[in-house]
């Protein structure tokens, strides 16, 4: 059973983002604040959950939180200012649209920035350590599984809808065929061919 807080007695926001190594579409993040002493079994990381279960959940965490909202920043976006600031700008833009304030934030990974006056705590691997964590994971991954489904009806080469935009055999030799779309994070690597490029 993860846990239900970092710091007991706060109104506490968990953070997370989907989307990071992909080679297209956007960046996905979400905050999610959940009732104090909040208990479900079946809530936990994303990534080890079935599509499935994360969509059930996705039900169960809207209606049971005290708030959540979704933040989104563009492959554009993450040309222009890098994966990295991207991520931690699209938990800032969900943090924004929050309809409580929190009074302290705990976000996944080892790297964030300060938002507003709120204290933070990184966590890595946080998403299998806390609720509200595990919880903001569930609500990125399916919001941008369910933009990378969308953006595959109208790019079908690419295999989005089941890759979802990362570095597959099948989207890279898309990329080869046909090139890069306006959904393409042009600073990556996309065919894994150019090492001066990011890795992904």
């Amino acid at each position: 059973m993860l846990k239900a807080y970092f710091k007991k007695g706060l109104t506490e926001a968990g953070c997370d983002e989907a989307g990071r190594g992909c080679l297209a579409g956007a960046v996905y993040a979400a905050a999610v604040i959940l009732p104090p002493d909040y208990q479900n079994e079946r809530l936990n990381d994303s990534k080890k959950l079935t599509e499935k279960q994360r969509y059930a959940l996705r039900e169960e965490i809207e209606r049971d939180a005290l708030a959540w909202a979704v933040g989104v920043v563009s492959a554009a976006e993450i040309d222009q200012i890098n994966i990295l600031n991207a991520s931690i700008l699209a938990m800032h833009r969900a943090l924004s649209g929050l309809k409580v304030k929190p009074e302290w934030v705990i976000v996944d990974g080892n790297r964030f920035k300060p938002y507003l006056d709120i204290p933070y705590t990184t966590i890595v691997k946080g998403d299998g350590k806390y609720l509200s964590i595990a919880a903001a994971s569930v609500l990125a991954k399916t919001y941008r599984d369910d933009y990378m489904n969308a953006l595959d009806k109208e790019f079908p080469a690419y295999g989005w809808a089941k890759n979802k935009g990362y570095p597959t055999r099948v989207h890279r030799e898309a990329i080869r065929r046909y090139g890069a779309t306006p959904y393409h994070r042009m600073t990556y690597n996309l065919t894994g061919e150019d090492p001066q490029l990011s890795l992904f």
